[in-house]
């Protein structure tokens, strides 16, 4: 079956009351200095440019310049020019989040909004959200998620959620937050934030980045309960499921925690779920935890999914949804997008920009390691379209003394890349950094690398795509001041 890219058509999630899907709902939610950064971001341009490689321009002057040059080779003979775009961050998110700000907000749910926030005053001052038999002559405060009610505007926020979540019948939204409340006592949430529940399934979901509009995002790997052992040490008995839960669900109030609660804050988290080697809906103790988890989530988390992609979807996973999406309400299928194997690294770039998705999924994003610390979320990538039998040239011209570090990669290799440094006189010496090197499939899926510029010219990192198919380069680079 062809990969494809489905928009409007998602499995159901935990905020929506929609059928089951046949692996648990895994969600939840992090920056550094920019002062040194953007001192060097400053002498670097980046100019696109259409035919063969010609000297620099003695104007502007600047530590570093970027040049892209792309030339088509036919036959190894011929030479022509092809086009060489950077693809420009955007959003195409087809789910547009509503306002959370009272002034935006229509006649119709700005009063909504009141009648709601008076019955929570009056069932504060009764002490209606108490589960304890004898009233306290004290009154009550309600928090939800670290924030109190009816204290400030963050109040305003969490309970637009609930009269969302419930189409703004003010009734049914205050009776899902009572619920809510008295659920979190009942399952003591202020105390399972701080309890030790291991890390063994640390790998099954993590945060990692933010999507172009803020939003932290979470990935679900579901392939990873392929793991028999891990599986059974997760599902075996009702103990062990139960300890998941509570595991599940402290993950998320910590990742929800440290969303911002404040009107146009980021209050929803973007959920990446991987189905590569996914169970399946055959499992049954999996079944058994997914039903827990999805009617625990959907009855107590209200619309904190601000998207959600399914990738690496095989064939059953379509064939679930199509049953199923008659019974989904537009608001639930606007969320979701489907990416068959063969499109997820072109998926995820939509929604996140390349430095901010993990390398395992087509990006420059490394975690839980030191393998390159020189590049963080905050170094930008470039985008570049390689196109079939085209040799792609991008040119770092430096005009001081520095370092410079460098990563790339090309989505699914099958191209030759080299590095070379060219000095400015010629008197000079070429020096290959890097010979031409086949790159497979199999091969690391970043290439890192640096040089002292000692003499004056340009670094020229050149990838060569003999493939019929176009190809995505993605590089970074940044100048340190030179040392001896």
């Amino acid at each position: 079956m062809a990969d494809t890219e489905h928009t409007h058509q998602p499995p159901p999630t935990a905020e929506e009351d929609s059928p089951l899907p046949p692996s648990p709902p895994l969600a939840s939610v992090e920056v550094e200095s920019v002062a040194e950064a953007e001192e060097h971001r400053s002498a670097v341009t980046v100019v696109e440019k259409e035919g063969p490689l010609t000297e620099p321009p003695p104007e502007p002057i600047a530590l570093v310049a970027v040049e892209h040059v792309s030339i088509t080779v036919a036959d190894k003979e011929a030479e022509g020019v092809t086009e060489s775009v950077e693809k420009k961050p955007e959003s195409l998110v087809s789910f547009k989040e509503e306002s959370n700000k009272v002034s935006d907000l229509s006649d119709s749910e700005r009063k909504a909004l009141e009648d709601l926030k008076h019955l929570v005053q009056e069932s504060v001052k009764n002490q209606s959200f108490t589960t304890a038999k004898t009233p306290s002559d004290l009154p009550e405060e309600v928090s939800i998620w670290g924030v109190p009610l009816l204290k400030d505007d963050r109040s305003d926020v969490i309970l637009l959620k609930f009269l969302r979540a419930r189409e703004f019948n003010v009734k049914e939204a205050f009776a899902m937050l009572k619920n809510t409340i008295l659920w979190r006592k009942e399952f003591n949430i202020e105390e399972l934030v701080d309890e030790n529940l291991g890390d063994d399934v640390e790998k099954v979901v993590f945060m990692d980045g933010h999507d172009k509009e803020g939003h932290p995002v979470c990935y679900n790997v579901y392939g990873e309960f392929q793991n028999k052992e891990l599986y059974n040490k997760t599902f075996g008995d009702e103990e062990k499921r139960n300890k998941f839960l509570r595991w599940r669900v402290q993950f998320l109030e910590k990742s929800i925690r440290k969303l911002d609660f404040s009107p146009g804050g980021i209050n929803t988290i973007f959920q990446v779920s991987d189905l590569k080697n996914s169970p399946g809906p055959g499992k049954r103790e999996l079944r058994i935890a997914t039903r827990q988890a999805l009617q625990l989530l959907q009855d107590n988390y209200p619309e904190f999914v601000a998207k959600q992609v399914f990738i690496n979807v095989p064939w059953w996973y379509l064939a679930f949804y199509t049953m199923i999406s008659p019974f989904m309400t537009h608001r639930t299928k606007s969320k979701f997008v489907f990416a068959g194997p063969s499109k997820t690294a072109e998926t995820l770039y939509k929604y996140i920009s390349p430095e901010q998705v993990p390398v395992q999924y087509g990006g420059l994003s490394v975690d839980y390691c030191e393998c390159n610390p020189e590049f963080t979320f905050n170094d930008p990538a470039t985008e570049i379209i390689v196109k079939p039998a085209t040799k792609q040239t991008v040119e770092i011209i430096v005009n001081e003394k520095c370092s410079i570090i460098w990563e790339l990669r090309v989505l699914g290799w099958e191209v030759t890349y080299s590095a070379e440094y060219v000095p400015n006189t010629d008197s000079g010496y070429t020096v290959n950094i890097q010979k031409p090197r086949k790159m497979t499939a199999a091969d690391e899926p970043v290439v890192s690398s640096s040089f002292k510029i000692v003499e004056l010219g340009k670094i020229l990192l050149t990838i060569d795509n003999p493939t019929s198919k176009k190809k995505k380069l993605l590089y970074r680079f940044k100048d340190k001041p030179y040392s001896d």
